[in-house]
């Protein structure tokens, strides 16, 4: 029975964010709302959760949903019930995982929670410790998080709140950044509160953002690393796109694609004149025009300091994401390159460009994309690689694996186990053989067109064919991807031609969204905030001027 738990509780470290709501200054008597849940920019189900609070302001949270495999939950009946300082009462959810039957139901006595949970008719039970006033977030079941966001209503920077993962144990959850953001739904707009939160577990922190509109209510929620995202039905429709960071000349355009339109942003410069430069700046894994990474809207700030530079730049939302068509499901990086060139085509026709003056500009999996572009398309006059990896696809997954390993400080045996297991995951998606070694929940997420193409891209091959100059800008406090890959990209850059223009730039004190990092006493080590450092932009800027100041 425990082995079932913990299968349990990695399905909710996958959905941690995935229904925390907000505060609700005056709230109704019940209110249900609908929620489309996307993995990978895949619609893969819903839920429909509704909100009740008596008079004497005690509050029960119920829902019922499902959502299609690689999750493969079906919630028939869920229901959570507060006293009114939110002292939890009792949790009951029914349904299935991945076929089982599963009924969970804990009773809370002061700081004791009580838990029975039976799978296909075997029962276990356990007791807890709990703080008085923990959140309950059951497995399952989202529609729980209505209560983690109401307590949000007056959290500040660097607030702890207590969470039960039920059945399994407390944790913490501690609140990193508040701000204001922007919804843009077709024409219209409308602010939300955007909170990014850090859930600290035993198998380590998971980073979580969720956006809640004027009144308090769930409008977004998004696990960056798990490509995850919650969003209220009314804004899920590809019209509509949060902005957390907008520039004064930032103008909306759709892009005429491949059986689909690619929605963008070009930001002017203040002076416009004919035959300018122009910048195209292409999105990574988030997909979104505006790059947002740990709470950093790293390409709309770009675009707003090249512009104010004098360069012409155009952002996008990748195929299958924001308000961009096309299905994200069954894209590759190649998909995401002719994406790229179609952009690339787009601004070089513009009267005010000159199209013998185009840059390209990726970050993280956007740099793979900006290289693979270039080496097939001629307009591309220059190239910048930012975080971008120099080994394949497939190393870089286990380095990764690595590294955070070593900071969950795995024992030894478990970490080669997990390291092991990543690798026949890595050869079966390769292969296609091999998937009998690979649980089936594995499989499914595993299993997919961009996977492969991510763990199959090799930027040495792509170099090749490459012989524009390249900047490769890295910031030296990058814990996703290394800066040793920034040194080894250029020295791959410099092996195929040595004739090819090539500048390495690191910078100090910068981590992988390009802001610097300080430590924090209550929280280790955190980022200062979310504006982009000059220490990055200075460079980027200054290279683009020189190889875009004379025509080829």
């Amino acid at each position: 029975m425990r082995g079932i738990h913990c299968t349990c509780v990695l399905v909710v470290f996958l959905l941690l964010s995935s229904s925390a709501h907000g505060n609700q200054e005056s709230p109704a008597e019940s209110e249900t709302y609908g929620f489309v849940v996307f993995l990978r920019g895949a619609a893969i189900g819903r839920e429909d959760v509704t909100t009740k609070i008596t008079a004497d302001g005690k509050t029960t949270i119920s829902g019922r949903g499902r959502l299609a495999p690689p999750l493969d939950i079906v919630v028939r009946e869920a229901e959570v019930h507060y006293q009114n300082d939110w002292t939890p009462e009792s949790l009951l959810i029914e349904g299935t995982l991945r076929g089982d039957e599963i009924e969970l139901r804990t009773d809370f006595q002061g700081t004791e929670a009580q838990s029975e949970t039976r799978v296909n008719g075997q029962v276990e039970t356990e007791t807890d410790t709990v703080t008085a006033t923990t959140i309950v977030l059951p497995n399952l079941f989202m529609g729980t998080y209505e209560a983690l966001a109401r307590r949000l209503k007056d959290a500040v920077v660097d607030t702890e709140l207590p969470v039960f993962i039920a059945p399994q144990q407390e944790i913490k959850l501690r609140v990193n950044t508040i701000r204001q953001a922007v919804v843009q739904t077709g024409t219209t707009t409308f602010t939300v509160r955007q909170y990014d939160l850090t859930m600290a577990s035993p198998t380590g922190d998971l980073q979580i953002q969720l956006s809640t509109d004027e009144v308090g209510r769930l409008v977004r929620l998004t696990v960056p690393t798990q490509t995850l995202d919650v969003v209220r039905e009314d804004v899920a429709a590809s019209t509509s796109r949060t902005v957390l960071h907008s520039n004064p000349s930032d103008e909306s355009v759709m892009i005429p694609a491949n059986g689909f339109n690619l929605a963008a942003t070009i930001t002017l410069p203040t002076l416009t004149l004919k035959n300018q430069p122009a910048v195209v700046l292409v999105p990574g894994t988030t997909g979104d025009r505006d790059g947002v990474v740990a709470g950093t809207p790293i390409l709309s700030q770009l675009a707003g300091t090249l512009a104010d530079a004098g360069f012409l730049v155009i952002r996008y939302d990748r195929r299958g994401y924001g308000q961009s068509g096309g299905r994200a499901e069954a894209a590759t990086i190649d998909h995401f390159a002719e994406d790229a060139r179609t952009v690339v085509r787009y601004i070089g026709k513009r009267k005010d460009v000159d199209s013998k003056r185009i840059a390209i500009v990726g970050h993280g999996e956007g740099a793979w994309i900006a290289l693979l572009t270039a080496s097939r398309e001629n307009r591309v006059s220059a190239i910048v690689s930012i975080a971008g990896a120099a080994t394949t696809g497939a190393e870089l997954i286990l380095e990764q694996q690595r590294l955070m390993l070593e900071q969950m400080q795995v024992p030894d045996a478990e970490r080669q186990a997990k390291i092991v297991l990543q690798k026949q995951i890595n050869s079966a998606v390769i292969s296609g053989e091999g998937w009998e070694e690979v649980p089936e929940e594995l499989r499914q997420q595993a299993d997919s067109p961009w996977f492969q193409s991510l763990l199959t891209y090799n930027p040495s091959k792509i170099l090749e064919k490459i012989d524009q100059p390249i900047l490769i800008l890295h910031g030296e406090l990058d814990h996703q991807v290394p800066v040793s890959h920034a040194k080894r990209l250029a020295e791959l850059a410099h092996a195929m031609s040595d004739s090819k223009a090539v500048k390495l730039a690191t910078i100090r004190d910068l981590t992988h969204p390009l802001v610097q990092e300080k430590s924090s006493a209550n929280s280790g080590t955190m980022l200062s905030n979310q504006t982009i450092s000059t220490e990055a932009t200075g460079p980027l800027i200054d290279w683009l001027a020189k190889m875009l100041a004379v025509r080829r």
